[in-house]
C-alpha cells in the first residue's frame, strides 16, 4: 500500500500551501501600497497616492538611484571578474586550484553581519571614507563567488577541446577565450550578473556598515524610515523594489534574442545546456 504522502492530490495540496506560504505576504504588499488610507489593516479604496509620496520625496529617489547605481556597478566589476576566476580555476589543473574553489564558498557561508563588520575595520584602518564606493567593495566581495560558481558550472560541461580547435584554426590563446568560450558561457553570466544585480539591489546589512554621509541605499533608508514608525509608503517602495527585480529578469530574457541567440528564457537564467 502506498504512502499517503505521495498521492498526488495530497502533493497538490502541499505544494499550494507552499506557494500561499511565499506569496501572501508579497501580495498583501502590493494590495496595501494601493489603499487610499494610511492604515496597514484595513483596506479602504486604491489609490495611487503612496507612489506620489514616493516620487515627491527627493530623499527617497536619491536612495533608488543610488541603489540602481550600486547594483550596476557591483554586477559589472563582479561579473567581469567573476568569470575570469571561474575560467582561470577550470582551466588551471592543479592542487591550487582545487584549493581555490574551496576558499571560493568561504563568502558565502560567512554571515553577512561579520562581513559588514570585517569591512568596516578595514576601510576604518586604511583611513578610507565611507562612500558609495566602500558600498560597492563591500558587494564586490561576496558577488564574486556567486559568480564564479554559477560560470565555473556551465565551464565544467565545455571542453578544452573547443578551444584547442579554435588554436588550431590560428586563433591565439586570448582570441579563444574571447571567441569561442565567453559566447558559450554566455547563458551563465547572464544569470549571474541578475543574481548579483538582485542581491547588490536589495542588500541591506553591508550596505549598512559601509553606508557613508552620501546619498544612502534604499534597504537602509527604508530601516531609517521603520525606527520611526511604519508608513504605507514603505509598501509603494516594496513594490517598486519587485517591479526592479522582475524586470531584470525580463531583461535577462530579452538580451539573448536581441543578439540573435536561440535560448530560451529558462536556459539563459539557469544556464542550461541545449
Amino acid at each position: 500500500m502506498s504512502s499517503p504522502f505521495y498521492k498526488p492530490r495530497f502533493l497538490k495540496v502541499f505544494t499550494g500551501l507552499v506557494y500561499l506560504y511565499l506569496f501572501i505576504p508579497i501580495v498583501i504588499v502590493i494590495v496595501f501600497s494601493f489603499n487610499s488610507q494610511k492604515s496597514l489593516q484595513v483596506m479602504d479604496g486604491l489609490s495611487l497616492r503612496w507612489y506620489e509620496e514616493f516620487f515627491d520625496d527627493p530623499t527617497l529617489m536619491d536612495s533608488l538611484l543610488t541603489s540602481v547605481e550600486i547594483a550596476l556597478l557591483t554586477m559589472l566589476i563582479s561579473t567581469v571578474v567573476g568569470t575570469a576566476l571561474a575560467i582561470g580555476l577550470v582551466r588551471a589543473h592543479s592542487g591550487t586550484a582545487k584549493g581555490f574553489n574551496v576558499l571560493m564558498l568561504v563568502p558565502l557561508i560567512t554571515p553577512e553581519i561579520v562581513a559588514g563588520i570585517s569591512a568596516l575595520l578595514i576601510f576604518s584602518q586604511l583611513g578610507i571614507a565611507l562612500s558609495i564606493w566602500t558600498i560597492v567593495l563591500a558587494h564586490i566581495t561576496f558577488s564574486i563567488s556567486y559568480v564564479t560558481i554559477v560560470v565555473r558550472g556551465r565551464l565544467a560541461s565545455i571542453g578544452v577541446e573547443v578551444e584547442e580547435a579554435a588554436q588550431d584554426l590560428g586563433a591565439s590563446r586570448w582570441e579563444s577565450v574571447r571567441l569561442v568560450l565567453v559566447p558559450s558561457l554566455w547563458p551563465a553570466i547572464v544569470a549571474a550578473g541578475l543574481l548579483v544585480f538582485a542581491l547588490s539591489f536589495d542588500d541591506f546589512v553591508l550596505s549598512f556598515f559601509t553606508t557613508g554621509e552620501d546619498a544612502q541605499p534604499l534597504p537602509v533608508r527604508i530601516w531609517s524610515m521603520i525606527r520611526f514608525g511604519v508608513s504605507p509608503t514603505i509598501n509603494a517602495v516594496g513594490t517598486l523594489m519587485m517591479v526592479v527585480s522582475i524586470s531584470a529578469v525580463a531583461l535577462a530574457v530579452l538580451i539573448p534574442r536581441l543578439f540573435g541567440r536561440r535560448e530560451s528564457g529558462v536556459k539563459v537564467l539557469t544556464g542550461a545546456e541545449e
